[in-house]
């Protein structure tokens, strides 16, 4: 039970990571808000915590848009009283060059990832502040780090999460407030089979590909979330603007 008595608001959160991430939480004792704009999936991650014995709600929301952000936080804290946990987590992919990549696609993959984690922290940190308490946490990427193929965007989004990150760090230190990103590999989600199918690839071919690291395989949710309750919790206590890579040696390779 590291999270007993806290409250996580969880972006992202009805499949992948998100999920597996609220389940996780509500095992360990945290009341968990998860938002997403898919409310059947949404309402179906609530019920299985529910039946678990957890506590928990959905906020359909699109971290796009700030009034959406606002609301999520403040239903969060109508509902649980406070937050101490938010896990911007919410992503898109398109793979493509510069070139190739529509305005369109750019400005979603910014505005997903990177303007949505600036929203949901705007609105979260003054929470925090008057708690004097609170854990940031970001899904960034190992693409985060190095770049990749074919994702110009996406590395943009998730390299500045790592950078806003560390920003976020040195400014909330003083309140109480850790700030840290998470760096998958790739993870068996929805996303995988989602990009093989914009990248006109067989998914067989395309997952063999995925598991060409240094440990042979794709990561599986499971694994990430156990990474993120180790950001949230005590556990790492002394650990603030870090990018934690958690991707089966991807980066290291």
């Amino acid at each position: 039970m590291r999270l007993d008595g806290r409250v996580a608001l969880i972006t992202g959160g009805t499949s992948g990571i998100g999920k597996a991430t609220a389940e996780l939480f509500a095992r360990e004792g945290a009341r968990v808000a998860i938002t997403g704009r898919n409310a059947e999936r949404g309402e179906s991650v609530v019920a299985d915590i529910t039946r678990a014995g957890g506590s928990a709600i959905f906020i359909a929301a699109d971290v796009r848009a700030a009034a959406d952000c606002r609301r999520a936080v403040e239903a969060t804290v109508t509902a649980f009283g406070r937050v101490d946990i938010l896990f911007n987590n919410a992503g898109v992919f398109f793979p493509k060059t510069v070139p190739d990549c529509t305005e369109a696609e750019w400005d979603e993959t910014i505005d997903v990832s990177l303007k949505g984690a600036f929203l949901m922290s705007k609105y979260t940190l003054p929470v925090m502040i008057a708690q004097h308490r609170g854990v940031v946490i970001h899904t960034s990427s190992g693409w985060g780090l190095v770049g990749g193929a074919l994702g110009a965007a996406y590395c943009a989004a998730k390299g500045g999460l790592i950078v806003m990150a560390k920003a976020m760090a040195i400014d909330h230190a003083k309140h109480g407030i850790r700030v840290n990103c998470i760096c998958p590999g790739d993870i068996e989600t929805p996303m995988l089979d989602d990009d093989a199918k914009k990248r006109g690839m067989d998914l067989d071919a395309y997952l063999v590909s995925c598991a060409d690291r240094p440990m042979g395989r794709i990561g599986t949710p499971a694994e990430i979330a156990k990474s993120v309750l180790f950001l949230a919790s005590d556990d790492s206590s002394f650990m603030t603007g870090a990018a934690l890579v958690v991707d089966g040696g991807g980066v290291a390779d």
